[in-house]
């Protein structure tokens, strides 16, 4: 089972594993109260896309063909994340204020 949820959110013991997949690390949040299991920044959307994107909603469909494309590229970390969920419970944890028009919401469908 894999779920989403922003990181600035309590965590959770129905979360299982709690994996980042912002390419930045969340503004506010020290590194060790952030109780990930892993920080999978190669998985985010690339600098270029995701500057592009800059959370508009105007742009989510554009975004979303966009990064499943780059996604598409990164099987091993599909792979990965695939694997995970298949032990039990994964959160993939975003930071976005945004919580339907973010690449966590695309990266559960990809996973789907």
């Amino acid at each position: 089972m894999v779920r989403i949820k922003r990181i600035y959110d309590p965590p959770a013991p129905e979360d299982g594993t709690r994996i980042l997949v912002d390419r930045l690390w969340p503004r506010g949040i020290a590194r060790d109260e952030a109780r990930i299991d892993e920080w999978l920044k190669e998985i985010a959307p690339s600098d270029e896309l995701r500057k592009w994107f800059g959370h508009d909603p105007e742009r989510w469909e554009e975004f979303r063909e966009r990064y499943r494309r780059e996604l598409e590229a990164k099987g091993e970390l599909l792979d990965h994340l695939r694997a995970l969920a298949g032990k039990g419970a994964v959160t993939l944890l975003f930071a976005a204020r945004d919580g339907e028009h973010n690449n966590a919401v695309v990266l559960k469908e990809m996973l789907g």
